[in-house]
């Protein structure tokens, strides 16, 4: 039994076979064929009528502004939604040359608004472009099934001549331009603009003040003129302009990852001038003023970082990066008032960020995201700039408000924002022991020595248990060589225990260091007895460490760790060797100088001491000696001698500095006068 809808089938198919042999239908077929033609038109007429009206709500709704954004997020949904079932509709019949340029119309507004209801960035393939081209060479009679994107839009373009599909062809190509761009396929993008670009442009020459492939053939595309019949959900020639803007921005990042920094710059600021939202403007702005900082032009990086803020002011990464410029400018008052200003932003509610007018469905943020990109707009936590503040006051010795800022810090920390911060190393912030040890120090330096203390005893108890009794140490902490093509079977199990290793080195210097502090500010408190247990205790647990290998000198084959540990080492000395003295107690005293000067020989602090502990001890000879072993050694040998020291250390160094240098010169001089006019006479 034949079905209803194949008998009314076969009079088509029919007269379509006798059209094939040269036969004339007959005009029963004729009748049927006019029939379905005007159910044909009818339905096209329907359907190009729904578009459009589909396309002018949006505009209209668009120009009114949305009525807020909950409201323009669903009719966002709603358009892709109706422009999806009315796709679905269109390609129910098999693909025909008539309502193609309908199909493929509504398909780039369809992608459109599914590209705008998701307000992310563009992902993956456009599935949709493939179908649409698939449909083309359907109605041409041609496949293309297992062809790749590339070369599926190479067999439609140069095979599909119809003048009725070039407009809607070349829109779809612009279409898929912004999802290669979006996956960063320039090359992609270049090879398909070639394709699209019309024979007598072919010929024509670039422009020379043009260099750059991509931009040249994008600016070169002549943009298919709009049918008023067929209403476009955001035009060609938007789409065009964004896509210079995006493929600009995109390359000049790349390049100034690649550190080509004048190609950057010059594309950078080719995106600068394009089609952008305030906010991406900003954005390209602070990245110009990073080309220009890496350039070695901080004073050309303020101006593209000031002009971010004027676009933006909610651009806080240009802020940030304006405070490390001043910060390398050396302009402290001008880099706090930056960071002040920074830390204030980010506690605020962040206003609704700067937008352009009119809405589009695709701009050049959903187009541009990569790692350079996130790395340079990273907005930092308040917690973080709270530490900076604090960090730059206590550099520049602004002690009040080095601990106002650190106390302030420290307090996040106990409401848990810290968590905020990211882990995964481009945070500002050290590791947690080292700021309570900061601000331990700027506590010792705002004379509040007791709250030093205790705050150096919080160091230490939450280390004593994460440090082994013994610590066995090669010269060199450093990874095994080995192909990465054949790693060791016990490659992983080596790189987890020298991770563990280093850790517990940290550990280490964090708690000696804690008692090293500890001894000082005793000792700023007059209690010699109790400085010098604090300094023993530092000098007992620098014992665990067992340095394997060649000897110790130079400090350049140390590991950062044990330099680090070395100087505190050093510091111990020196600073029980003073309490020795203050107690009279010069025999003691010398040997810890002497022992000051093993670990670190030349050391102008402990030599100094040394010489003095000599003199109380009555040896002006061996004294006078050292002195002038000491004086004829340069004043800056030893002082850019080894790595910088971590900030916890600095006024540690500062306080173990010989006081009385200038006195005991005097007297040694004396000394070696009268020894030599004895020696004469």
């Amino acid at each position: 039994m034949v079905t209803a809808g194949r008998a009314r089938k076969r009079p088509a198919m029919a007269a379509a076979v006798k059209r094939r042999r040269g036969e004339a239908p007959g005009p029963e077929q004729d009748t049927e064929r006019e029939r379905e033609q005007d159910q044909e038109r009818g339905c096209l007429q329907f359907w190009v009528a729904h578009s459009c009206a589909l396309a002018e709500r949006w505009t209209t709704a668009r120009a009114a502004g949305h009525g807020g954004a909950a409201a323009a997020r669903e009719l966002l949904r709603r358009q892709r939604d109706e422009f999806g079932e009315l796709l679905l509709g269109i390609r129910g019949l098999p693909a025909a040359l008539p309502t193609l340029p309908l199909e493929l119309t509504v398909l780039y507004n369809s992608l459109l608004f599914t590209v705008g209801a998701s307000d992310s960035a563009i992902e993956g393939e456009a599935d949709g472009i493939r179908q649409g081209l698939l449909r083309v060479l359907e109605a041409c009679g041609a496949c293309g099934q297992d062809l790749s994107m590339e070369e599926l839009w190479e067999k439609v373009l140069q095979e599909v001549t119809v003048e009725e599909l070039q407009a809607p062809l070349h829109r779809l190509g612009a279409l898929q331009a912004a999802w290669w761009l979006a996956a960063g396929r320039l090359g992609s993008i270049a090879g398909l603009f070639q394709l699209l670009s019309i024979a007598e442009d072919k010929g024509r020459g670039r422009s020379s003040k043009e260099q750059n492939e991509l931009l040249s053939l994008l600016k070169a595309w002549q943009v298919p003129a709009e049918e008023a019949s067929l209403r476009l959900a955001q035009s060609a020639e938007d789409l065009k302009e964004i896509l210079c803007t995006a493929a600009a921005f995109l390359q000049g990042l790349q390049e100034l990852e690649a550190g080509n920094f004048p190609t950057a710059l010059s594309l950078l600021q080719e995106a600068a001038g394009g089609f952008c939202s305030k906010k991406v403007l900003a954005q390209i702005y602070t990245c110009l003023g990073c080309c220009a900082q890496r350039m070695g032009k901080p004073q050309t990086a303020l101006q593209h970082l000031k002009r971010a803020l004027q676009v933006d002011f909610q651009c806080l990464p240009a802020l940030s990066h304006a405070a490390a410029v001043y910060h390398e400018l050396g302009e402290t008052d001008t880099e706090l008032q930056a960071l002040a200003l920074l830390y204030e932003a980010l506690e605020k509610k962040p206003s609704p960020a700067a937008s352009s007018s009119p809405y589009f469905l695709i701009r050049t943020e959903l187009l541009v995201h990569t790692p350079t990109l996130t790395s340079l707009l990273r907005h930092f936590h308040p917690s973080e700039v709270k530490y900076l503040l604090a960090q730059r006051c206590l550099q520049d010795g602004r002690v009040t408000d080095a601990v106002e800022h650190y106390l302030d810090f420290l307090a996040l920390l106990q409401e848990g924002l810290q968590q905020q911060v990211p882990l995964d190393g481009s945070s500002a912030l050290p590791r947690i022991p080292e700021v309570f040890l900061e601000a331990a120090s700027a506590l010792e330096q705002a004379g509040r020595h007791q709250d030093a203390i205790t705050m150096c005893e919080e160091v230490i108890r939450r280390t004593t248990d994460l440090i082994p009794r013994m610590l066995r140490v090669e010269e060199k902490l450093e990874q095994p060589e080995c192909p990465s093509e054949c790693p060791s079977p016990g490659a992983g199990l080596a790189g987890g225990l020298l991770s563990q290793k280093k850790e517990n080195l940290c550990c280490l210097a964090w708690r000696t260091a804690g008692y090293l502090h500890q001894g000082w500010a005793w000792a700023k408190l007059g209690e010699s007895k109790e400085a010098i247990m604090q300094f023993s205790r530092c000098l007992s647990d620098l014992l665990r460490v067992q340095l394997r290998g060649p000897a110790i000198e130079p400090t350049e084959n140390l590991p950062p760790e044990v330099e680090v540990l070395q100087k505190i080492r050093l510091l111990s000395l020196i600073g029980r060797g003073t309490q020795f003295l203050e107690l009279g107690r010069h025999k003691e005293a010398l040997l810890d100088f002497q022992h000051g000067l093993q670990v670190s020989p030349g050391d102008p602090a402990a030599a100094s001491y040394l010489v003095q502990a000599l003199w109380k001890l009555d040896r002006k000879q061996e004294a006078a000696a050292q002195w002038q072993k000491l004086s004829q050694s340069s004043p800056g040998e030893q002082k850019g001698k080894g790595r910088p020291l971590p900030l916890y250390l600095v006024l540690c160094l500062e306080q173990a500095v010989f006081p009385h240098s200038k006195t005991l010169a005097s007297t040694i001089q004396d000394y070696l006068g009268t020894a030599a006019q004895d020696t004469s006479s």
